[in-house]
């Protein structure tokens, strides 16, 4: 039977997995994956409890939160993917360079479609010595919303991932004034299972492992629209210009790892940016959360 894969929800950024499996690396590993669709994120984590689905992809932080619930989750992470934050500050540039210390004198608004984006923002400005609560920030918006009131003039910085960028650079709407890939590595995506399913098919997460280690190599070594024309399928509605604007500049960024191996400063960050933030109410262990054997 083919590994049930449950993606975690449709994004540019998450590019490498499908390419993975639309240029053939998990066959050529010997192992037969049915990738499955899902409309929202986090949605495939209840599946994985219960056993309809074998793996996902997704945020590390699913795992650190869902051990902060309950010290004995048997979730984990590991093959480390996308390895920095892919969300970006959007708004008119002025004369003077934009810096996150001008954001609570600014109309903001955040991305609501899933936490990490915010709780690693707010680190940044607790960093620079900014208190997040001040900030004027709407936060209940879908990023669609909050690029119409952008254009509108309704706000003056608004959060968000590509294709977004690339949608302002076209239609002179705003700018990239900060990108959150500059905060450092930031473990930000990678495969996520039960302890059980990876005793289960450990040949079969083994061999999707080195599967997604020969797509690393592969994605810095070939023209950036080969990914683009590997991945059109996924993402109909986003012209290929658009599509390939998008994953340059996320590949220009260093968004997306060079290896399979769970970063500890990365998993470090991201474990102090959700605990700032309240999202976990302590410090996760690397070793309760990562399955480093499949890594």
């Amino acid at each position: 039977m083919p590994i049930r894969l449950a993606e975690n929800f449709r994004a540019i950024f998450y590019a490498p997995y499908y390419a993975t499996h639309a240029l053939g690396f998990y066959a050529r590993e010997g192992v037969e994956v049915e990738l499955l669709t899902s409309s929202n994120p986090g949605d495939a984590v209840p599946k994985l409890i219960d056993g309809s689905i074998d793996i996902t992809w997704g945020g590390p932080m699913r795992v650190m939160k869902a051990h902060d619930q309950d010290p004995r989750s048997p979730l984990v992470s590991f093959c480390e993917v996308v390895s920095r934050d892919p969300f970006f500050l959007l708004g008119r540039k002025t004369a003077r360079p934009f810096d996150l210390k001008d954001l609570p004198g600014l109309r903001f608004a955040s991305v609501s479609e899933v936490p990490t984006p915010w709780m690693c923002l707010q680190h940044d400005l607790r960093e620079a010595g900014i208190d997040p609560n001040v900030l004027k920030r709407v936060s209940d918006r879908t990023m669609g919303q909050n690029y119409a009131a952008l254009k509108a003039g309704e706000i003056d910085v608004m959060q968000a991932f590509e294709p977004f960028p690339s949608m302002v650079a076209n239609d002179g709407a705003a700018d990239v004034l900060y990108t959150q890939s500059t905060r450092g590595p930031t473990v930000y995506t990678a495969f996520i299972a039960t302890r059980e399913a990876c005793t289960r098919h450990r040949n079969e997460f083994a061999a999707m492992t080195r599967a997604t280690a020969k797509m690393q190599q592969w994605l810095y070594a070939n023209p950036i629209e080969e990914l683009a024309a590997a991945t059109a399928q996924f993402f109909p509605d986003v012209p290929m210009a658009t599509l390939v604007s998008s994953l340059r500049r996320y590949r220009d960024a260093g968004l997306w790892a060079r290896d399979t191996a769970m970063s500890k400063p990365g998993f470090d960050r991201l474990a102090r940016s959700l605990h700032s933030g309240g999202f976990i109410a302590r410090m996760p262990g690397y070793d309760e959360c990562v399955e480093p054997s499949l890594s």
